[in-house]
């Protein structure tokens, strides 16, 4: 009997020794990656469209061409930048 509860504290003594640093190590792996995991997702919510069109625009009585940047952004909003603008001369430059 008295051999049993020996082998019994030790047991439960070397599991006491064991499980702080196991538990250290997987907390570290987990502040690992819940890190990884939103850099992640920092980089695709920064993903963005662009695109480059042209358009006619009349303003007063002019016309003119114009080259814009439309970037879409991740939150739903658009960005639109005109590029260069040029004065159509003629009746149908449509």
């Amino acid at each position: 009997m008295m051999k049993k509860l020996f082998i019994f504290a030790l047991m439960i003594g070397s599991i006491a020794i064991v499980a702080p640093s196991v538990e250290a190590r997987s907390s570290a792996a987990t502040v690992a990656a819940t890190s990884e995991a939103s850099q992640m997702y920092r980089q695709r919510r920064r993903a963005r469209r662009t695109v480059t069109t042209t358009r006619v625009r009349r303003v007063g009585r002019y016309r003119y061409r114009e080259t814009i940047r439309v970037t879409y952004l991740p939150n739903g909003r658009t960005r639109t930048q005109v590029i260069r603008r040029v004065r159509l001369v003629g009746r149908r430059n449509w």
